[in-house]
């Protein structure tokens, strides 16, 4: 195309291009300047989505009028292909400005200065953004900031009709921006996105002050905020984690620009800055204090220099029966390493993300904020077990430990008593003689019944009267093998409350219940899981009292014991203490976030509370859960009822019923499936549905009375004479 005369353009030479346009300098024939063309691709030409986007960019742009902002000039069509004219910049984007490096703090502030100022007036004129990223900031030879590609822009409602009379007087036939992206569907550059951006949910201008947030992250660390090798990653760490605080990767960083970014990258909008203009206010405040020599650098953050990420190790057998070994194996790691003072472990919620994907350890350090990170895989053959393990150091992707484990399988708690004390060793802690006592007790001295023990902790959480009867099963053949397994009878305990809580009000579940505990507790009176089995024991009982002093007697001894949060919450939700499940919710998922069954109790608190925003935020990470488990282990019903109910919250029906629909096939009778299902027709509205399952669920066992007269899920049809008279009937059972 170099020197083709297009309309009153002569064109030159090609600048560069990209997917979305190909930029050519050229001479305005007529006014004398020089210029930039922006054609279409002729592949993305004949997409009638993709002319209406790049015709938008021109309406968005060519309403702001902002030093700040490049100018378009003119927009036409040449040969069938559409085309702008705007500014002609020269200099380079803020992306290859950053290359890997943090800027200098007054650079930063310069720099932060002029953005702020072309957001603010873009938002004053109702447009969003929606893809502020490093590329798409400009830098000019005398260091002017310059926002391009408008492409992705989105008009409020308010300002649509301008939007419209703006493209009808430039000869471009005006589309609602609506159609342009479907609801639901995220838009824009991931690693840039805003939380509500990455759910898909309507946006407004405060999405651009987290985008922007994300840049001045990079602008001040040389780093990317939300790292990953897939979009699903990055979300994920978008959507729940916080980054590596930047002090902490750029010494010279001033306070209060680190409170700014902290502030920006709020994942609760309403926590976020609300205007580009206050924005503007706080950096204009900043450069004045440089200017003046009164800012200060933030103080260094104190390295976590003893912090440790275990990942889940990789099975190489590629049986999905060994699953269960491998996660037990990994979780039993965890608690192992938690035990140790001088360590700080990160729990298993935290790295059940990463669980089977292809990251690396540094990456998912940074991530997470870990020091250090141990990786390695699994691989089971008959009674043969090969374990490799390596500690890699996060900052510089080193090994500084790493091991090969070819065993018996009765030598697993040797291996994982060489593992943790080779990480004590690698960084240098010394073991007080009761960690080393409390690392080296073995749960059993049986391998064979540690192995039936991990298939029944695997099954346990699934809560159908199927799947509890197989764990009990499990339970019971690790106790044959050995009658002194503290934690198996703990299990018996655990699994005899949940068939009498949620499947026959029969004395025997609890007698039993109660023998197994006690006969846990007598083995190893210290023994967290032996707290918890009487806490669920009691609870099945209504005593809630007792149950939630139980609870916290065993996350006193060990913070992360499986199954204390999820009846210590659900305690408090049957007493009505929403507002304290609502202030352990947090604390509860960090600790046991696997377990997909504590979310509910939390979610319905926080309904019940009016909060619900921050319910659905929950909902939204206990889905991602869910369907990460269902991932591995499709079979699982009770999983599949949960995510049911929850496709509903979120607005996505037809996920509902398919999931619904496949969890009652598969289990028609369970009064717990049945149950929930019933929940999820409620949701819906859909009356008839919802009173028959549960009458089923009723009459297939379901007697928690004190769950349903408090389920939010529910509520529809709350008035209902035929609810309340199922209600009346079900508590005189």
């Amino acid at each position: 195309m170099n020197e083709q005369t297009i309309s009153h353009y002569r064109v030159h030479e090609k600048l560069g291009g990209g997917g979305m346009g190909v930029v050519y300098r050229a001479e305005d024939t007529r006014l004398g300047r020089s210029v930039a063309l922006k054609f279409l691709p002729d592949e993305v030409a004949r997409d009638p989505q993709a002319v209406e986007r790049f015709q938008r960019e021109a309406r968005s742009a060519s309403a702001l009028n902002h030093p700040n902002i490049c100018t378009i000039f003119d927009i036409g069509e040449h040969d069938g292909r559409p085309f702008i004219a705007m500014e002609l910049l020269e200099g380079e984007t803020l992306k290859h400005r950053i290359s890997g490096q943090p800027l200098e703090v007054g650079e930063i502030l310069d720099l932060s200065l002029q953005i702020s100022d072309a957001l603010d007036a873009t938002h004053k004129k109702g447009i969003v953004h929606r893809d502020i990223k490093p590329a798409n900031i400009f830098i000019t030879r005398r260091d002017t900031a310059k926002i391009l590609d408008f492409g992705l822009a989105k008009l409020s409602q308010r300002r649509q009709r301008i939007g419209e009379t703006v493209g009808a007087s430039m000869g471009a036939t005006a589309m609602p921006t609506e159609h342009l992206t479907d609801s639901g569907v995220a838009v824009g550059t991931a690693a840039y996105m805003s939380p509500e951006q990455a759910r898909g949910e309507e946006l407004d201008a405060r999405t651009d002050l987290f985008s922007l947030g994300a840049v001045l992250y990079e602008m001040s660390t040389g780093r990317v905020a939300f790292q990953g090798n897939t979009s699903a990653v990055i979300f994920d760490a978008i959507l729940n984690r916080a980054p590596t605080a930047p002090v902490k990767l750029n010494a010279k960083l001033p306070a209060g620009l680190a409170q700014i970014i902290q502030k920006l990258l709020e994942k609760d909008p309403n926590a976020r800055y609300q205007t580009a203009a206050r924005l503007y206010a706080d950096f204009e405040k900043l450069k004045r204090e440089l200017d003046s020599g009164q800012l200060a650098a933030a103080p260094a953050a104190a390295p976590t220099e003893k912090s440790v990420a275990v990942l889940y190790f990789e099975n190489l057998s590629g049986a999905k029966e060994d699953e269960y070994f491998r996660d037990g194996m990994t979780e039993d790691v965890i608690t192992e390493l938690s035990k140790i003072k001088d360590l700080r472990i990160f729990p298993r919620a935290a790295v059940l993300a990463f669980r089977d994907k292809a990251v690396t350890g540094p990456e998912v350090g940074q991530q997470l904020n870990a020091a250090y990170v141990l990786g390695g895989s699994l691989r089971r053959a008959g009674n043969r077990l090969r374990i490799t393990t390596q500690l890699v150091e996060t900052r510089t992707g080193h090994s500084v430990w790493a091991e090969r484990y070819d065993r018996q399988l009765e030598d697993v708690f040797e291996v994982q008593d060489e593992i943790a004390r080779n990480i004590t060793q690698a960084l240098r802690i010394t073991l007080t003689p009761q960690e080393q006592k409390t690392i080296a007790r073995k749960p059993t001295e049986n391998a064979q019944a540690y192995d039936y023990y991990l298939r029944g902790r695997s099954y346990m959480r699934r809560e159908t009267n199927s799947d509890l009867e197989f764990a009990l099963q499990m339970y019971e053949h690790a106790i044959l093998l050995d009658p002194n397994f503290a934690q198996a009878h703990a299990g018996v305990a655990n699994a005899c409350s949940a068939v009498y809580e949620w499947h026959e009000k029969n004395d025997r579940w609890i007698q039993r219940a109660q023998a197994a505990a006690e006969r846990a507790l007598q083995i190893d009176p210290q023994l967290p899981e032996g707290l918890v089995a009487r806490a669920r024991m009691v609870w099945a009982q209504k005593k809630y009292g007792e149950a939630i002093a139980l609870a916290q007697q065993a996350i006193e001894r060990q913070p992360n014991c499986p199954g204390a949060y999820s009846v210590l919450l659900r305690c408090y939700f049957n007493s009505d203490r929403w507002q304290d499940v609502a202030e352990l919710g947090e604390r509860a998922i960090e600790a046991n976030g696997d377990d997909y069954n504590m979310h509910v109790p939390i979610v319905m608190s926080l309904e019940r509370l009016g909060r619900h925003d921050v319910a659905n935020s929950i909902r939204e990470r206990h889905v991602r859960l869910l369907e990460q488990h269902l991932e591995q282990v499709p079979e699982d019903v009770r999983a599949r009822i949960l995510l049911a109910s929850n496709k509903v919250s979120l607005g996505d029906e037809a996920a509902a019923i398919r999931n619904l629909e496949i969890a009652v096939a598969l289990r028609p009778r369970d009064s717990n499936v049945l149950y929930n299902g019933a929940c999820t027709y409620a949701l819906l509205s859909r009356k008839p549905e919802a009173l028959e399952m549960l009458r089923r669920a009723i009459a297939a066992g379901y007697q928690n009375i004190d769950w349903l007269t408090r389920d939010p899920d529910f509520n529809s049809l709350r008035e209902d004479p035929e609810f309340q008279q199922i209600l009346q009937s079900a508590g005189k059972k």
